[in-house]
């Protein structure tokens, strides 16, 4: 059974935690998929992994490319888009089922805590796990900018 870890964004944003959780995954020697709800979100994101630091570059690819990169970026919610990976992130509104998740390390849900719609898709999802084997745990950033789990 998959981890499963929501992190509320509320005071820093996706552009600057995604990459930070990416690289830990990839020093782990995992693999992940990050799913957007959105096209537009996802090129976006594709956008931010070759941007976001000069000294740092996050090895990813997408639809139409090799699925042999490290990070794999994607809309689809499918089960061959998880072939191969320890993680899936969900951002951007993605959502996952349960099957999908049931033979991964971790599923992380990033969520914008401004964002109501957002919010619900969370506490919904979360509310599934709760009554499954699933270990979900809630992750809040304190004012001083470190994620502390709640709960």
């Amino acid at each position: 059974m998959a981890e499963v870890l929501f992190y509320h964004l509320e005071r820093a944003k996706l552009e600057t935690v995604l990459p930070g959780l990416l690289e830990k995954t990839l020093e782990r020697g995992w693999r992940a998929t990050v799913r957007a709800g959105q096209a537009e979100k996802l090129e976006a994101l594709e956008n931010l992994l070759w941007t976001y630091a000069d000294e740092s570059f996050l090895p990813h690819g997408s639809a139409g490319e090799s699925p042999d990169h490290p990070v794999w970026l994607t809309t689809q919610s499918t089960l061959d888009d998880l072939e191969g990976r320890d993680l899936l992130f969900l951002v951007e509104g993605a959502e996952a089922a349960l099957d999908e998740i049931d033979d991964l390390v971790r599923c992380i849900s990033i969520f914008d805590g401004a964002d109501e719609a957002a919010l619900q898709k969370a506490r919904s999802f979360w509310k599934v796990l709760k009554d499954t084997d699933h270990a979900p745990t809630y992750w809040r950033q304190s004012p001083q900018g470190k994620w502390e789990k709640q709960g």
